[in-house]
């Protein structure tokens, strides 16, 4: 998966109103709701580190694996740049999501921003699942987003144009999607338009993205072959039952 190549550069602020801090509290809330004592996690597909900061600042020891080396570089800066006894609870490596194996056995495996959707193919999935169970105490939670099936064929996905700009750059992304129902897909093209402000020279960087939008039974059969139980799925953040208006589903699965 050779994705966030060129997109990487301008991904901090592209999502620098995502609310991260907001997120790992309600992933932290719905471990311990769980594993009450729990104190260890692993994060599949960790990106810069965000989640996986504000999870050690409650006191909580994370590793952290990413395929990507771009992201992984901001995610060791943003270690760097915290106190040393948050800094000491962060671990982070590069690694894909399908077989690295980490010498950690972890309360809870957590994935976000659905980085599951990102395992376009069957074997990708069960390989993930795998990944996530080897790293799995007895007790423990495997919890993650996906891209929700009903959603996407009940609202289908659009061209979205998104505009932003910090002091240094004023970048426009266009995301253009194409839909692949045979194969549960959606490829996702985004070409990013980036202005530097000092010197008015422009660039463009284009990549696709394959997502992968998943079903409840599927995920409970992915989840059983991996000898893992589901034992929740609601709409993320909200707690919502999954609807045909819910684009992102959280699913809690237990060893």
């Amino acid at each position: 998966m050779n994705v966030f190549a060129g997109y990487a550069r301008y991904y901090d602020l592209l999502y620098r109103d995502k609310p991260y801090g907001e997120e790992a509290e309600y992933v932290r809330r719905l471990i311990l709701a769980r594993v009450p004592k729990a104190s260890v996690i692993v994060e599949l597909g960790c990106g810069t580190g965000a989640h996986a900061e504000h999870l050690a600042r409650t006191g909580m020891e994370v590793s952290g694996a990413d395929v990507s080396e771009w992201m992984l570089e901001r995610a060791v800066a943003r270690r760097a740049a915290i106190s040393k006894d948050v800094a000491q609870r962060l671990h982070f490596c590069r690694g894909d999501v399908r077989d690295v194996r980490l010498a950690v056995r972890a309360d809870a495996v957590i994935s976000l921003f659905h980085v599951m959707s990102y395992q376009s193919e069957n074997a990708d999935l069960q390989a993930m699942f795998s990944t996530a169970r080897e790293h799995l105490r007895p007790g423990g939670v495997f919890i993650f987003d996906v891209w929700y099936g009903p959603a996407v064929l009940a609202e289908r996905p659009a061209v979205r144009v998104k505009e932003l700009e910090d002091d240094e750059v004023k970048i426009t992304r266009i995301a253009q999607p194409t839909m692949h129902p045979s194969r549960n897909l959606v490829d996702v093209h985004y070409r990013i338009i980036a202005c530097e402000k000092r010197t008015g020279y422009s660039s463009e960087t284009e990549e696709t993205h394959r997502m992968r939008y998943l079903f409840s039974p599927e995920v409970e059969l992915l989840a059983t072959h991996a000898g893992l139980s589901v034992i929740d799925a609601h709409e993320w953040m909200s707690g919502r039952a999954p609807g045909f208006d819910t684009w992102g589903v959280c699913f809690v699965c237990q060893a």
